[in-house]
């Protein structure tokens, strides 16, 4: 990836915040990297080299600056625009995949071999699959030796290092001081973010691009959570996780400058996926200054992104839970979507979150959650969402939907057990999409849906759904979805975050409708109260019409009576037809589908 010099001294040396995590400013004279907006004084031209990851910057010797922590920088929203190869590879480092599977693991799920997936990672990011992994593993051990009382040991293998002496050399490579100088230095510096409260308990800061709407995120969120596994309030969002190791929950509290997160892990080697799923929830490496820039071109969007910039689009921890939630939210409403949701959670027969890591035991015991320590939190137990295959051993009864709808949950259940869909956020979205329609029951919406929150693309726009429409309508925007469509052309490459200012002004515009209403109504009163005789003599001539015709009254009445018991038949026909037509079409129940997922 091409780095232009003079746009990026200029950003350094502005110290703007918004470049951060786009670049890494490398400098030959002091050998550290800093993030753009590093407080420290701008280096000389001379002594500058510019780096499109840490990983690149780890690469050519240097080592991470102890003053703006560059690792700590909010992530490059380049990933989750780009479709190819190597955005893909990006968002499965940054889940883990490496550590996990390995290098030839990451070039299978990409489909190719892995001197060519290296080969394109060193051209486009100035460093291949395992230095990227390394920095990685080198940010969570950081963390880890900072915020928690574990062992040096038991963080070098929870962080993926294979040894204790690959771990120390590597941190010390990389931030220029031992492990234990880290930990003895973040303990005299420690603040009340900071630091381990209990056994598996970590605090952590996650950095974002400001500006950041966070009353539009935590509404957006608190107004779908489902009972058992979310809860919204007092500023904050709480959820359980289902990691590769095991489960957890984190807490999240939107802050002026950064995102509070407190994590209590089952397993600690779980850490760098619970902060990049966080991550992605929150849509904290968006460039709000790019989106808003684009969206308020458009004069319909102008006053809404000047009165409220930095609008996110919520996504999801887990692929599979957003297209349960799309499914679900096909033609019901927010509330209506929540309860079934909430039924299916509670019709499991236990929480599958029953343990956590003892941090401080090195015998790797576990505790249980109904003990002091468990994952019980101040809101009561929260579990992980249903596995597919858990969602696969649920009763008919419990879904509580049309026959229709619950079978496609099992499909889409079945096919991600067997491995024939992919819902992780590495994969290819058109061939996901691909492979979502071809099931039966699921259309462009539910895709679409799925692809905007659960796979993170941000140029998805849903043309068909009956919010979105009315938003337009309400911004004075065509309303018909193919011409709609084709005018949302405009907001490239950021449809799904136009998706998500035309939502909110559907909602506006339905919550200003009762006023006007009302208004009509007292209105109405007000020329009743001024007109009462000749309401009254409107009564009595309307009385006596009606007593002067009773029996042509009851012949009617008599007569329509006769009318439908001689037509049973045919309404039942009627309703039969319909029934067997909307099976016969499951796909366009969900052209009429609103944002209800």
């Amino acid at each position: 990836m091409e780095l232009d010099f003079e746009r990026c001294y200029r950003a350094v040396d502005s110290r703007d915040q918004r470049f951060d995590g786009w670049f890494y400013t490398g400098v030959t004279s002091t050998g550290i990297y800093c993030r753009p907006s590093c407080p420290a004084m701008t280096p000389k031209r001379k002594n500058v080299r510019f780096f499109p990851s840490a990983a690149a910057a780890q690469r050519s010797g240097l080592r991470a600056c102890r003053r703006c922590r560059p690792d700590a920088a909010p992530g490059s929203p380049h990933w989750d625009v780009r479709a190819d190869v190597v955005g893909r590879a990006m968002r499965l480092i940054g889940d883990g995949v490496v550590d996990r599977e390995g290098v030839p693991g990451l070039a299978s799920r990409l489909g190719y071999t892995e001197r060519h997936l290296h080969r394109m990672l060193t051209v486009q990011v100035g460093a291949g699959p395992l230095a990227l992994a390394r920095a990685q593993r080198a940010q969570t051990a950081r963390i880890l030796v900072e915020t928690t009382d574990l062992s040096l040991a038991e963080i070098a293998f929870a962080a993926g290092f294979g040894s204790v002496r690959q771990f120390n050399d590597t941190i010390r490579e990389v931030y220029a001081a031992a492990p234990s100088q880290l930990r003895e230095s973040a303990r005299r510096s420690v603040t009340p973010i900071d630091g381990t409260t209990s056994a598996g308990t970590i605090n952590l800061r996650l950095a974002y691009r400001p500006p950041l709407h966070t009353d539009a995120l935590l509404d957006f969120l608190a107004l779908r959570t489902i009972a058992g596994v979310e809860e919204a309030g007092d500023g904050s969002y709480r959820r359980g996780l289902r990691l590769p190791h095991g489960t957890a929950e984190v807490t999240l509290t939107p802050l002026p400058e950064y995102v509070a997160a407190t994590l209590r892990l089952v397993d600690v080697r779980d850490l760098a996926p619970a902060v990049a799923r966080c991550r992605r929830l929150l849509d904290l490496d968006a460039d709000p200054e790019a989106v808003d820039a684009t969206l308020a071109a458009d004069p319909a969007f102008a006053e809404a992104v000047a009165k409220d910039p930095g609008v996110r689009v919520p996504r999801s921890v887990d692929g599979f839970e957003m297209a349960v939630r799309a499914i679900v939210g096909q033609q019901v409403s927010v509330a209506g979507a929540r309860t079934v949701l909430a039924r299916l959670v509670a019709a499991l027969p236990r929480s599958v979150d029953q343990e956590i890591y003892v941090a401080d035991d090195p015998d790797r015991r576990r505790k249980s959650l109904d003990q002091p320590g468990g994952l019980g939190g101040r809101g009561g137990q929260l579990r992980a969402f249903p596995t597919p295959e858990e969602v696969l051993s649920l009763p008919d009864e419990v879904f509580g939907m049309p026959a229709a709808r619950r079978e496609t949950i099992r499909t889409v259940a079945r096919a991600v057990t067997d491995g024939t869909l992919d819902l992780n956020p590495g994969v290819d979205r058109a061939e996901m999409t691909r492979q979502l329609t071809a099931l039966p029951g699921i259309g462009p919406w539910t895709a679409g849906y799925v692809a905007m929150r659960g796979l993170g693309d941000p140029d998805v726009f849903l043309s068909t759904d009956l919010a979105v429409r009315r938003g337009a309508a309400a911004l004075g925007l065509p309303d018909d979805p193919t011409v709609l469509a084709e005018y949302a052309s405009n907001w490239r490459p950021w449809r799904s975050y136009a998706v998500i200012r035309l939502w909110t002004a559907s909602a506006r515009s339905e919550r200003s409708e009762p006023r006007s209403r009302e208004q009509t109504s007292t209105a109405s009163a007000r020329s009743e109260r001024s007109e009462p005789r000749s309401r009254e003599q409107t009564s009595t001539a309307s009385a006596r019409s009606e007593r002067s015709e009773p029996r042509s009254r009851e012949q009617t009445s008599t007569a329509s009576a006769r009318s439908e018991r001689s037509e049973p038949r045919s309404r039942e026909q009627t309703s039969t037809a319909s029934a067997r037509s909307e099976r016969s079409e499951p796909r366009s129940r969900e052209q009429t589908s609103t944002a209800s997922a």
